[in-house]
């Protein structure tokens, strides 16, 4: 009987998929890529056509020699790594290094580790796409020229051990900004005003806000507007003007997509990419199950694709009838909006067999597993099934040229809702107008006007950096949470209550990045690049055709950050404060966490204390030294010396110029100073005395 290989990437993939196939195959695992780039060299020759360079991986030469053992026992061998770019090239790798070009080899993929698409795949083997591979390549071949010639330049303007790269530069680029976007925001006062009133005969009041005046839309900017719209409606009695009821829909949701997965795991569940993406690959490549051995519980997790499988769509109809009833089945189909590329071989992620429920095979999954097992299989679910239906009526009430408007809302059928909310529903306005009609009288019990300020924009977590970086054709399903996380080892950015902040070090690269290398950052044009590659893929263009047409401009930005860029590297400063241990002036260094303060007689003496820089302003509440500090990862803020004693503290830079209006430390924003105090809002110029 011939004697079959398969050769996939994971243990836990090869037990999976052997317990399909018969006693004539062999499954095992190369554990990821064997052949890589050398670390120590950028492995490119650039000189000959940018040929890379590849070498076995540290490590790996045992298991080489022990897979060739078993290449030269086999009949045939199926290269079964994953479904994408990187699969295909971990293929080709294969292939090469265990010398398979006169061996009887083909290539076969599967979206999802079940008994039936296993099978499918030996029957659809086929050759390895080179097309895949040289995108790959591609990929491969920029980002180690990006990080391998603009790290140096970092590591001689800044320290060593810095690193830059193709997608994350243009990441920190992207929190860079919007942090710029938050320190210069400047709020401004606005107020609403809302009728809590009564129908006839109601026990029950409800609010309708004002939405018009006599001059238009309702925009009231100050107390002294609100005082005057106030007064014109102190008789207290508004009219039915007009109520309308209709219909409206809630559409289910698609099922998932990498980027929209990680999104909802960060929102719902608080994992940070590289998690939730590590425990869908361990329910990707099989967990066990009692009774039913080693299985795959969800479809491929790296695809940008919301299609689904007529099979998997019919079992989920199937399923959804038996447990909900006829009404609760979908119609129709969705599609993505967006006209980016999709991975259309693909599917979106969903359970392998919707039968498995999150209630039959919790017992066999960590906490974590189940979780988020049960986030895919209930997003899947719901999008297979009938949209809620809503009942909605409107309200206008008007006097003397105002209106106001109140909405109710009722739902009239779940249908996703039963399995899947998108979003707390609001319960304050359901059901309050039964029984109103144009001739029901509506009193007013009270006016409640508030004041509000404008909020800047939010910082970005990793959900919505991760939909960021989609919207504009940055990076691919595979690169968000490789990406994120090289930026926070690197501690460019840190993350506190899921925020992300950026460091000190992170604006000195993003500044270095911004004046030598415009164009890396430029987000337009590494959504091009994107796009570049999905052409190689298509086979339309040379893999080589792009890195000749991208190195020469890099080449030329090398040379001229290396003569014109300046040091942001600081010296060792002096100060005026004195070593405890020997008495020498203390000197500012610079570690992992930033600033300390050290003896200049180190390695003989060794004191340290931290480094707190004065900003020359007196705290508002002692009286002492305001002093910039840093969190314990990283991020800015300002706060008194004496603290714990005093707990004076601020994100943004204090001034020393007082509130002309309630006496109050301002802070700075952009060129602007802001009072200290929300519900003062005055706001003025920053000196030039004070920048």
């Amino acid at each position: 009987m011939a004697k079959n290989l398969v050769i996939v990437e994971s243990p836990a993939k090869a037990k999976t998929i052997k317990k399909f196939l018969g006693s004539n195959y062999e499954v095992i695992a190369s554990n990821g890529h064997v052949r890589d780039l050398p670390k120590s060299q950028m492995g490119i020759d650039v000189e000959h056509d940018f040929e890379p360079r590849y070498i076995t991986i540290r490590g790996k030469g045992e298991l080489l020699a022990s897979l060739r053992k078993e290449v030269k026992k086999a009949d045939r061998i199926y290269l079964a790594t994953d479904p994408d770019r990187e699969g295909e090239a971990i293929s080709w790798h294969l292939s090469k290094a265990l010398k398979l070009e006169d061996k009887n080899y083909k290539r076969i993929t599967f979206n999802e580790i079940t008994k039936n698409a296993v099978k499918g795949s030996l029957k659809e083997a086929r050759d390895i796409d080179m097309n895949l591979v040289d995108a790959q390549q591609a990929r491969r071949v920029l980002d180690r020229l990006v990080g391998y010639e603009i790290s140096p330049v970092l590591w001689a303007k800044i320290k060593r051990g810095l690193s830059a790269g193709r997608v994350q530069s243009v990441a920190l680029r992207m929190i860079c900004d919007r942090e710029d976007e938050i320190n210069s925001f400047i709020p401004s006062e606005y107020w609403t005003l809302d009728a809590l009133v009564r129908p006839e005969g109601s026990r029950k009041a409800f609010p309708a806000k004002l939405v018009r005046t006599p001059q238009g839309k309702a925009e009231i900017h100050s107390e002294s507007e609100m005082k005057k719209i106030l007064s014109d409606l102190k008789d207290g009695e508004l009219s039915l003007k007009d109520i309308k009821r209709s219909k409206r829909v809630k559409k289910p949701p698609l099922p998932f997509t990498t980027s929209t997965l990680q999104q909802e795991a960060a929102k719902k569940l608080n994992f940070a990419t590289g998690k939730t993406m590590r425990i869908a690959q361990q329910l990707y490549e099989g967990v066990e199950i009692k009774g039913k051995g080693s299985i795959g519980l969800i479809t491929y997790l790296r695809t940008d694709s919301v299609r689904v499988s007529e099979e998997a769509a019919a079992a989920a109809s199937e399923y959804i009838e038996k447990q909900y009833g006829t009404e609760y089945i979908g119609v129709g189909k969705r599609k993505s909006d967006g006209t980016k590329k999709i991975q259309d071989a693909h599917e979106a992620i969903r359970p392998t067999d919707i039968a498995l429920s999150p209630v039959i095979v919790k017992e066999q999954l960590s906490r974590d597993q189940f979780r988020l097992y049960q986030l895919i299989y209930n997003r899947f679910l719901a999008s297979r099934m009938a949209e809620a239906r809503y009942e909605s009526e409107t309200l206008k009430l008007s006097s003397g040229g105002y209106e106001f408007g109140a909405i109710s809302t009722r739902l009239e059928f779940d249908g996703f809702m039963a399995v899947y909310v998108i979003e707390d529903e609001n319960d304050e306005n359901r059901n309050l107008f039964k029984g109103i009609d144009e001739q029901t009288r509506i009193t007013v019990e009270e006016f409640v006007d508030k004041q509000h300020f404008t909020q800047p924009p939010a910082h970005y977590t990793e959900g919505s950096l991760v939909k960021r970086l989609e919207e504009l054709g940055i990076g691919r399903p595979s690169t968000y949470a490789p990406t994120i996380s090289t930026i926070i080892a690197r501690r460019y950015i840190v993350k506190e209550n899921r925020n992300l902040y950026v460091t000190e070090l992170g604006e000195a690269v993003n500044q270095i990045m911004l004046k030598g290398f415009p164009v890396i950052v430029d987000t337009e044009f590494t959504a091009n690049l994107e796009s570049l590659l999905d052409k190689i893929e298509e086979g339309v263009i040379s893999w080589k055709t792009v890195v000749e047409n991208f190195y020469p401009d890099l080449e030329e930005a090398i040379t001229a950050a290396h003569e014109e860029l300046e040091h942001v590297k600081i010296e060792d400063e002096v100060t005026d404060e004195l070593c405890e241990v020997c008495g020498k002036n203390l000197v500012v260094k610079y570690g992992p966490h930033g600033k300390f303060l050290a003896c200049p007689g180190f390695p003989d003496c060794r004191f340290t204390k931290p480094y707190y820089e004065k900003i020359g302003v007196a705290c508002p509440e002692c009286g002492k030294e305001i002093v910039l500090k840093k969190t314990k990862k990283g991020r800015k803020y300002y706060g008194c010396i004496d603290n714990p004693a005093c707990e004076f503290m601020s994100w943004q830079r204090p001034s020393s110029v007082k509130c002309e209006k309630c006496g109050s430390i301002m802070l700075e924003k952009g060129n602007k100073l802001v009072c200290s105090k929300e519900d003062c809002g005055f706001v003025c110029e920053k000196p030039k005395a004070s920048e």
